[in-house]
Protein backbone atom coordinates (compact mmCIF):
# COMPACT_ATOMS: atom_id res chain seq x y z
CA UNK A 1 0.00 0.00 0.00
CA UNK A 2 0.70 3.36 -0.85
CA UNK A 3 0.06 7.06 0.27
CA UNK A 4 0.56 10.17 -1.59
CA UNK A 5 0.26 13.53 0.93
CA UNK A 6 0.13 17.09 0.05
CA UNK A 7 -0.02 18.25 -3.22
CA UNK A 8 2.72 19.09 -5.64
CA UNK A 9 3.42 22.21 -7.18
CA UNK A 10 5.12 22.82 -10.25
CA UNK A 11 8.63 23.51 -9.03
CA UNK A 12 11.84 21.63 -8.45
CA UNK A 13 11.54 19.43 -5.13
CA UNK A 14 14.54 17.92 -3.08
CA UNK A 15 13.64 14.01 -3.54
CA UNK A 16 14.95 11.89 -0.41
CA UNK A 17 14.38 8.54 0.14
CA UNK A 18 14.34 7.10 3.49
CA UNK A 19 13.16 3.71 5.42
CA UNK A 20 11.92 3.45 8.78
CA UNK A 21 11.28 0.51 11.25
CA UNK A 22 8.00 0.10 13.38
CA UNK A 23 8.62 -1.95 16.37
CA UNK A 24 5.75 -3.00 18.07
CA UNK A 25 6.27 -4.97 21.55
CA UNK A 26 3.55 -5.41 24.08
CA UNK A 27 1.12 -2.98 23.11
CA UNK A 28 3.65 -0.83 22.29
CA UNK A 29 5.52 0.89 19.68
CA UNK A 30 9.47 2.42 19.53
CA UNK A 31 9.79 5.77 18.20
CA UNK A 32 12.41 8.34 18.84
CA UNK A 33 11.90 11.65 20.50
CA UNK A 34 13.27 14.54 20.11
CA UNK A 35 12.25 18.70 20.33
CA UNK A 36 10.47 18.26 17.24
CA UNK A 37 8.50 15.57 17.80
CA UNK A 38 8.32 11.85 17.63
CA UNK A 39 9.80 9.82 14.85
CA UNK A 40 10.58 6.57 13.06
CA UNK A 41 13.98 4.86 13.87
CA UNK A 42 15.51 5.01 10.41
CA UNK A 43 16.79 7.50 7.46
CA UNK A 44 18.09 7.54 3.96
CA UNK A 45 20.01 4.77 2.46
CA UNK A 46 24.06 5.02 2.03
CA UNK A 47 26.23 3.39 -0.53
CA UNK A 48 23.81 0.83 -2.68
CA UNK A 49 22.58 -0.33 1.14
CA UNK A 50 19.27 -2.38 1.36
CA UNK A 51 16.44 -1.08 2.77
CA UNK A 52 17.47 -3.68 5.79
CA UNK A 53 21.25 -2.88 6.34
CA UNK A 54 19.94 0.96 6.02
CA UNK A 55 17.22 -0.05 9.12
CA UNK A 56 20.05 -1.81 10.96
CA UNK A 57 22.61 0.65 10.38
CA UNK A 58 20.40 3.35 12.08
CA UNK A 59 19.34 1.79 14.52
CA UNK A 60 23.00 1.45 15.95
CA UNK A 61 23.44 4.78 15.22
CA UNK A 62 20.20 6.60 16.37
CA UNK A 63 19.24 4.09 19.58
CA UNK A 64 22.39 1.65 19.88
CA UNK A 65 20.25 -1.51 20.15
CA UNK A 66 20.17 -4.55 17.38
CA UNK A 67 17.49 -4.62 14.79
CA UNK A 68 15.54 -7.82 12.61
CA UNK A 69 13.63 -6.06 10.34
CA UNK A 70 10.76 -8.32 9.73
CA UNK A 71 8.29 -7.17 6.36
CA UNK A 72 7.25 -4.58 4.23
CA UNK A 73 4.10 -2.81 5.56
CA UNK A 74 3.70 0.22 3.26
CA UNK A 75 5.27 3.50 1.67
CA UNK A 76 4.33 7.20 1.42
CA UNK A 77 5.48 10.22 0.28
CA UNK A 78 4.56 13.77 0.88
CA UNK A 79 4.87 17.06 -0.99
CA UNK A 80 5.62 19.94 1.42
CA UNK A 81 8.22 23.30 2.00
CA UNK A 82 10.87 22.43 4.48
CA UNK A 83 12.49 25.86 5.82
CA UNK A 84 15.62 24.97 6.00
CA UNK A 85 15.73 22.78 2.54
CA UNK A 86 12.91 24.44 0.19
CA UNK A 87 10.23 22.27 -1.74
CA UNK A 88 10.66 19.09 0.12
CA UNK A 89 9.74 15.24 -0.84
CA UNK A 90 10.28 12.69 1.26
CA UNK A 91 9.40 8.90 -0.01
CA UNK A 92 9.46 6.43 3.09
CA UNK A 93 8.89 2.80 2.98
CA UNK A 94 7.94 1.25 6.54
CA UNK A 95 9.21 -2.27 8.06
CA UNK A 96 7.43 -3.80 11.46
CA UNK A 97 10.56 -5.40 12.97
CA UNK A 98 12.06 -6.24 16.46
CA UNK A 99 14.86 -4.72 18.25
CA UNK A 100 17.05 -6.51 20.35
CA UNK A 101 19.61 -5.99 22.60
CA UNK A 102 20.99 -2.19 23.42
CA UNK A 103 24.95 -2.75 22.39
CA UNK A 104 26.29 0.63 21.99
CA UNK A 105 25.66 4.07 22.99
CA UNK A 106 23.77 5.92 20.51
CA UNK A 107 25.35 8.89 18.50
CA UNK A 108 22.38 10.96 18.13
CA UNK A 109 22.28 12.52 21.57
CA UNK A 110 19.23 14.72 20.88
CA UNK A 111 17.20 11.05 20.19
CA UNK A 112 15.33 9.35 22.87
CA UNK A 113 14.60 6.02 22.41
CA UNK A 114 10.64 5.60 24.15
CA UNK A 115 8.50 3.01 24.26
CA UNK A 116 4.62 4.47 24.09
CA UNK A 117 1.13 2.58 23.73
CA UNK A 118 -0.31 2.10 20.69
CA UNK A 119 -3.29 4.04 21.79
CA UNK A 120 -1.02 7.29 22.49
CA UNK A 121 1.03 7.70 19.44
CA UNK A 122 -1.53 7.75 17.30
CA UNK A 123 -1.59 10.93 15.64
CA UNK A 124 0.72 12.11 17.41
CA UNK A 125 4.10 11.99 15.03
CA UNK A 126 6.17 14.41 13.70
CA UNK A 127 4.56 13.53 10.10
CA UNK A 128 1.03 13.19 8.64
CA UNK A 129 2.81 10.16 6.61
CA UNK A 130 4.31 8.54 9.76
CA UNK A 131 1.01 8.83 11.73
CA UNK A 132 -1.00 7.12 8.47
CA UNK A 133 1.79 4.62 8.67
CA UNK A 134 1.41 3.84 12.39
CA UNK A 135 -2.12 2.63 11.63
CA UNK A 136 -1.28 0.37 8.92
CA UNK A 137 1.95 -1.26 11.34
CA UNK A 138 -0.53 -1.47 14.57
CA UNK A 139 -2.15 -5.16 14.48
CA UNK A 140 -6.39 -4.69 13.87
CA UNK A 141 -6.61 -5.88 17.62
CA UNK A 142 -4.96 -3.03 18.98
CA UNK A 143 -6.39 -0.21 17.11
Amino acid sequence: MHKVFGIKENVKYVDRYGVYIIPIKNGKVGVIKTSKGYFFIGGGTEHNETDEQCIVRECLEEIGYRAIVEKKICSAETFCFHPEIGYFHPIQTYYVGNLLEKVKQPCEEDHNFVWIECEKIKGKMHLDMQNWAIEQAIPPDKR
